[in-house]
């Protein structure tokens, strides 16, 4: 969702800082102010393309919401740390192609405060913990359901179903969290000196001698469905004996090689992407559900 303002959050037009804040909603006994609102309608602005009365309505309606899951997480005695936030928000600059520092600087210059994101990702990393406890073992579907749909799947193709398998390296350079910007930029464009000459995994031991501190790990054969989504459309541009462009990460900057692909006439990813869909759509309908208990437990009162 966040990952959608690769463009905009850099080109979007500066805006004024609210001046005034005045106490808008209160669930239970704490208050949501008009400023946390506007700085939070602003930042769906950015991500979810909405604006005016929709983003203010978005914003108005996920604050509630984020008021009563940091009080479910305290029930739950989950607590997220610093560093966890922190690390979320680096994958989400790295996903734009920003350093952590150049996202929060495109945040304000967008007239968002950083901290509008990171509370919002401090809440999704607590309430993603929570439904994993509330929830383990209850989202489930059956071989019917999946057979079914795959059945559909496939009578309307004419040919077999494909699956795509990779063999993949990841190639680390290492950059200390604290380093210099100039160190950065240093590794960074040793990291696009090491992408221009690889060949081939087979040689990329020899390859990677040439620079300090860069790890190299084998990753093994990984199904398409097995890949992270954020990193599945970028691997399938990837040419054999090709590395992915560098991205930021806690570790420093990552790219993952890929060493072989190969066409598979099995069902597999179908499957799996359809059980994924099944469940995902299952354990919305439980989230949905969930919330909208917490929301008549809670007494809300709007200003």
């Amino acid at each position: 969702m966040i990952a959608c303002a690769a463009l905009c959050l850099v080109a979007a037009n500066p805006a004024g800082v609210y001046a005034q804040s005045a106490i808008k909603v209160v669930v239970d006994d704490q208050a949501i102010t008009s400023f946390q609102i506007g700085q939070r309608a602003r930042l769906i602005s950015l991500t979810e393309r909405k604006s005016g009365a929709a983003a203010t309505k978005a914003a108005q309606d996920e604050l509630i919401d984020e008021v009563l899951k940091l009080k479910e997480a305290k029930r739950y005695g989950i607590t997220v740390s610093k560093k966890q936030v922190d690390d979320a928000f680096a994958t989400i600059a790295s996903r734009v192609k920003l350093t952590p520092a150049n996202l929060a600087a495109a945040l304000r210059q967008s007239g968002v405060d950083p901290e509008t994101l990171r509370d919002r990702l401090r809440t999704e990393i607590a309430w993603s913990q929570i439904l994993r406890q509330r929830f383990q073992g209850r989202v489930s579907v059956s071989e019917s359901d999946i057979a079914a749909q795959l059945q559909k799947l496939k009578s309307g193709k004419d040919e077999p179903l494909k699956s795509i398998e990779y063999r993949l390296e990841q190639v680390i350079f290492v950059v200390p969290e604290k380093a210099s910007g100039g160190f950065k930029a240093q590794r960074k464009k040793e990291a696009e000196q090491l992408r221009k000459s690889f060949t081939t995994c087979e040689q990329s031991s020899d390859q990677v001698r040439a620079y300090s501190e860069v790890v190299v790990k084998t990753v093994g054969f990984r199904l398409e469905t097995e890949l992270p989504a954020d990193m599945k459309d970028v691997i399938a541009k990837t040419a054999v004996g090709q590395l992915t462009p560098p991205q930021v990460t806690p570790r420093g900057l990552e790219m993952i090689a890929v060493c072989g692909k190969r066409e598979l006439t099995s069902d597999v990813a179908a499957r799996t992407e359809i059980e994924d869909e099944l469940r995902q759509k299952e354990g919305e309908q439980l989230t949905r559900r969930y919330i909208q208990d917490l929301r008549r437990q809670s007494v809300i009162s709007y200003r």
